[in-house]
């Protein structure tokens, strides 16, 4: 995977990957191609890290995380044309699992391998279509 650092104005270029006093954001391709990484007050939102890093604006081609040392919160947000799956159930379920795949592929190569993935509740709609509402 292609790791791109964001510094944004940070002109000194610090070295922020494991520097666990700010949190991190970053987005990662569906496809486990590359990511782009920042600190959060350099990104501020996915899709202008997203614009900014890489003058792109399809930011449903990216699983969106923000974390640090102690754990990576997914903004799960399972487009609907996600991998041409027309099935609802499908789709979300190869959205997690393929989420949860390069996500913590992503966050080893980065030095963040212990750390856990979680979904914030306001993002589990998409969950809780799978399971109910008790998740």
């Amino acid at each position: 995977m292609d790791i791109i650092k964001y510094y944004g104005s940070d002109t000194d270029k610090k070295e922020f990957i494991n520097h666990d006093d700010e949190p991190l954001m970053a987005v990662i391709a569906h496809d486990g191609s590359h990511a782009v990484v920042s600190l959060l007050d350099e990104g501020f939102e996915h899709h202008i890290l997203l614009s900014k890093a890489l003058d792109r604006s399809d930011i449903d081609k990216y699983f969106r995380i923000i974390f640090d040392d102690e754990g990576a919160d997914w903004t799960f947000v399972c487009p609907p044309d996600y991998k041409g799956i027309v099935n609802k159930e499908k789709r979300i379920t190869q959205f997690y699992n393929n989420g949860i795949d390069i996500i913590t592929k992503f966050l080893k190569e980065i030095g963040y391998d212990e750390v856990p993935i979680n979904i914030p509740k306001r993002y589990r709609r998409h969950i809780n279509y799978l399971t109910g509402p008790n998740l």
